[in-house]
């Protein structure tokens, strides 16, 4: 396994980040002048700093969100869906600013960050498209005393905050659908990679959204600053990816206001191979469900079932394939995989492997943090891991590959359930029946068949259980920012 990490020398300066608050279409500074580093998790260093938002900065986003909401929600479908065809041009002309950013501030594989960014793009040019199909309909009372019109209205000023692990995608994931509906926004971004939404912000006013419609705080301080913005009774709606723990908090926080929710919360995604699939096709997507973003991603493999009569075979090509992994910093053009996002990521993972083998599963290849500035952790396989072992039950959230033997189709799809989150699933299979069968029965939002990737801009991304609420993408995204209205109409 290559482990040397080369490092390519970025400026931030190069990338031509804005440092300011985004409130009502102006870079401002914060109200205390305060500033938050961002640190560059290849090798540790200060990458740039940001405006630090107070509760102060949060209620004047919220009041420039407000004030520019009648205009933005009375412009016309075809002029909204046009600006955000514009987003996806200039998304997609600045995509190799934007990738090499997500490297510098996230860790992200330079390639792999190219990717997030066209997937980013898409939802730009996907809601761009949708945000003419805001249809409502009309029928005739069952009495025939009236008509029953029904029309979708926009919620109204929106909070959004996404996480650090996709900091372009999980962005326009919720921006763009908020603005096809005729919403307006107060984004606030992850504390560890707030450039890429400040960028993000700078392109959809080069594309000509109007000023408040996106506003963007960047804060240390995120509760104190989203309890003044979740509290304010003109903010209608929040969207949240991120944990389960906090989106728990969150809930109850916007209980308050009684506020419309979408959660998009944590995974523990099992991955299974029945002793009929493909092996060579169950290894590529296993490489790309567990190794996305570093295995950074709530979607990731975290237990990966091989039907016994297959599962040392499966655990050899995929340790082979692991070990060729070329480790680097993340903007090295031949890294595959980069770092974690921080310190504390690579200690909880080594925490899980050490539990793991402690409770008598075996290590293939890696399992323990390369010595080398930065938050590297070598590309990991553990067999045979136990149920009672923690990465079995908890998020794991790195480039460890956790693998279990079973053996009935009943024992896979138990095992597959045996768990509080819901979010995505995978099966390997080349029994279609069964594929679909099995895929019906697992308790998860998505499910992939024979394929490793389960994200589509134009497909409803969800879960079940404690993965969350509501759905992002597709049609159903956009619907999640409005109010459907019900006018009895008598003519």
């Amino acid at each position: 396994m290559e482990t040397a990490v080369d490092r390519t020398v970025l400026t931030i300066d190069e990338l031509a980040v804005p440092s300011g608050l985004f409130i009502g279409g102006r870079w401002v500074n914060g109200s205390d002048f305060g500033t938050v580093g961002v640190f560059n998790p290849s090798d540790g260093s200060l990458l740039t700093e940001v405006a630090d938002a107070t509760p102060a900065d949060g209620a004047r986003a919220v009041g420039a969100a407000s004030e520019a909401l009648p205009a933005w929600a009375a412009t016309a479908p075809r002029t909204r869906s046009e600006i955000l065809r514009r987003c996806f041009e200039l998304m997609t002309q600045r995509g190799e600013q934007l990738a090499r950013l997500i490297s510098l501030e996230n860790g992200k594989a330079i390639h792999d960050a190219r990717s997030e960014v066209a997937y980013a793009a898409e939802f730009f040019r996907w809601y761009a498209e949708e945000a003419v199909r805001l249809i409502g309909q009309i029928s005739t009372a069952p009495s025939g005393a009236n008509r029953i019109v029904v029309e979708r209205q926009p919620i109204g000023v929106c909070a959004l905050i996404t996480p650090w692990n996709f900091p372009a995608a999980m962005a326009t994931r919720k921006l763009a659908p908020a603005l096809a509906a005729g919403c307006t926004a107060i984004l606030k971004p992850a504390t560890l990679t707030p450039l890429t939404s400040l960028v993000i912000a700078d392109i959809m006013t080069q594309a000509g959204v109007p000023p408040g419609v996106v506003n963007v705080l960047t804060t240390s301080r995120t509760g104190e600053v989203m309890d003044v913005v979740l509290a304010d009774p003109r903010v209608r709606k929040l969207s949240f990816t991120g944990s389960t723990e906090v989106g728990r908090h969150l809930l109850r926080r916007a209980a308050d206001q009684v506020l419309s929710c979408s959660m998009e919360l944590g995974g523990n995604a099992p991955f299974v191979v029945f002793e009929d699939a493909d092996l060579d096709l169950a290894v590529d997507g296993a490489m790309v469900a567990k190794m996305r973003n570093g295995g950074q991603a709530c979607t990731a493999a975290n237990r990966i079932y091989v039907h016994r009569d297959v599962h040392d075979l499966f655990a050899e090509r995929l340790t082979r394939r692991m070990s060729a992994l070329r480790v680097g910093a993340a903007v090295d053009a031949d890294t595959q995989l980069g770092p974690l996002v921080d310190e504390a990521s690579v200690v909880k993972i080594e925490d899980l492997v050490r539990d793991a083998v402690g409770r008598g599963a075996t290590v293939t290849v890696g399992g323990s943090r390369i010595d080398s500035p930065g938050h590297f952790y070598a590309p990991t396989v553990v067999t045979e891991v136990p149920s009672d072992a923690r990465m079995v039950t908890e998020e794991i959230f790195g480039p460890v590959a956790s693998i279990i033997p079973f053996d009935t189709d009943e024992e896979a799809i138990a095992a597959a359930n045996s768990t509080e989150y819901g979010l995505a699933a995978y099966v390997f299979t080349e029994d279609l029946r069964r594929g679909l069968r099995v895929a019906g029965r697992i308790e998860s939002g998505m499910v992939a068949v024979n394929r490793g990737l389960v994200s589509d801009p134009a497909a409803p991304f969800g879960g079940v259980k404690q993965s969350g609420l509501g759905r992002e993408g597709a049609h159903e995204g956009m619907l999640e920012f409005t109010e459907t209205k019900y006018i009895a109409v008598d003519w």
